[in-house]
């Protein structure tokens, strides 16, 4: 249980710190050679490709996301967490305000006693 609550925290963390355009907290997060996957996109391999692409998006946008854990399961120093998320992104400067929701699955993986995100396969189409 105290695992699936620190898995749970860092689902929180990352809400927050992308609010905030933290990036460094949400670096914290991943692993190195972590891989966001996203339908009809390359995959994103690797810390430096995420800063980049977060990077970007935060000029251009504030976000605020909504997260609900659908299923939770450690297995040892594996975990994997399937979420429900719905983003909104509003424009700093004109245009309109993108909402994307759907489901989510990510793999996690117990580093120096931490849990950090190593895949993330995310589903999200526009509302």
């Amino acid at each position: 249980m105290q695992e699936e609550q620190a898995i749970r925290q860092l689902v929180a963390d990352w809400q927050e710190a992308t609010a905030a355009g933290d990036l460094n907290r949400l670096l914290s997060l991943m692993a190195e050679d972590v891989v966001f996957l996203a339908a009809g996109q390359p995959p994103m391999r690797g810390r430096d490709a995420f800063a980049k692409a977060f990077h970007e998006a935060m000029e251009r946008f504030a976000i605020a996301s909504e997260c609900r854990v659908e299923e939770l399961r450690v297995a040892g120093d594996w975990a994997y967490c399937w979420n429900h998320l719905r983003v909104t992104m509003t424009p700093r400067g004109a245009g309109a305000v993108m909402r994307r929701s759907g489901d989510t699955l990510t793999v996690l993986r117990k580093e120096d006693g931490g849990w950090v995100i190593t895949r993330d396969a995310n589903l999200l189409s526009g509302e």
